[in-house]
This record gives structure tokens, sequence and C-alpha cells, in this order.
């Protein structure tokens, strides 16, 4: 077995940004991707959040991959037996946080039945024309938005648990502090 210890440097203010703006994109299209899949409203709204969504999402992708990128260049992995419970859940929890948002930006894509039109400005070609295999990454799609809307709330529910035991994790987030040193913290 392996063991491993995660600590994580400073938060650069690139870092920070790219959290802040991963967590406006994932809230906003699980928030209203859900309102539209689960509540009646016209086909016309239906249609304008489903392109918006595409959209954003697509626009996301290589600034999530940036983001991915400098999470595990600025990770260090060392001995495991120093962390406690918390810690191992917590990294845990968001390795599954980053696996899943992957795994819902690659679905939005395989699922799509017809080109991506990104904001009117591109078009790229679906990826995928076999209507069982599009219907897979429908289903899968639909499951991964789900877990990780349930690891997302578990993850505000952390920060607001951290918050009130006064360990100040949004103040770490903001961008006046970016930058400075902040050993043994996760992202």
């Amino acid at each position: 077995m392996i063991e491993l210890k995660m600590t994580v440097s400073g938060y650069s203010r690139q870092r920070v940004l790219l959290h802040w703006l991963s967590a406006a994109v994932i809230l906003w299209t699980l928030l209203s991707g859900f309102f539209v899949a689960g509540f009646e409203v016209s086909a016309h709204i239906k249609e304008s959040v489903a392109f918006f969504n595409v959209s954003l999402t697509t626009v996301f992708i290589p600034f999530y991959v940036w983001r991915l990128f400098l999470f595990f260049t600025h990770t260090r992995f060392s001995g495991m037996k120093s962390l406690s419970l918390f810690e191992v859940l917590a990294l845990f929890a968001h390795a599954l946080i980053y696996l899943l948002v992957g795994a819902v930006l690659v679905t939005g894509v395989l699922m799509m039945d017809r080109p991506i039109d990104v904001f009117g400005v591109i078009e790229i070609a679906q990826p995928l024309s076999d209507p069982r295999l599009i219907a897979l990454f429908v289903t899968v799609h639909i499951w991964a938005c789900v877990v990780l809307s349930l690891l997302i709330a578990a993850h505000i529910g952390a920060v607001i648990v951290h918050e009130a035991c006064n360990h100040r994790v949004l103040r770490r987030m903001s961008l006046r502090l970016c930058g400075r040193p902040a050993s043994g913290r996760l992202e």
C-alpha cells in the first residue's frame, strides 16, 4: 500500500480565480440543468438553458484542464500516517470532485446528438453518431451530475463547518490573500 500525505502550497491568484470560475460554472450548470429537467418550463427556456450550458461548459473545458494541471503540480505527496481521518476524507472528496467534474464534461460532450454550437461563434462536430452510445452517455452524465451535486453540497457544508469553527477557509480563498503561504490546506 502506498502511503501519501497531501499538502498544498499557497494559492496563487490564478488558482483562486480558477476555483471561483469553476464554482460559478459548476453551480450554474448544475442548478439550471436540474431546474429545467425537474420543473415545467417552456420549450424556449429549456432550449436556451441547454444552448447556454453547452456553450459555457465547452468554453470551460480548457480552464478545467489547466486547473487540474495546477492542482497536481502544486500538490506535494508524502507519508500519509500523519493525516487525520478528516484530512483523508477531505483528500478523497476533493479527488472525487475533480474526477466527477471531468466525467461530467466528457460525458456532456459525448452525449451530444447534434453539433456543439459554442455561442454561435464556432461549431464542433458531434463526436458520436450511434444512438445507443449517445443514450448511454446521457445516462452516465445524469448520474455523474447527481453525485457531483451531492459532493458539492458536502463541500459547501464543510466550508460552513470550517467557518463556524473559525478556520477561515473562505478568507484563504479570497483574492486579497492569494499567493501567501498556506501549508496543509486542501483546495
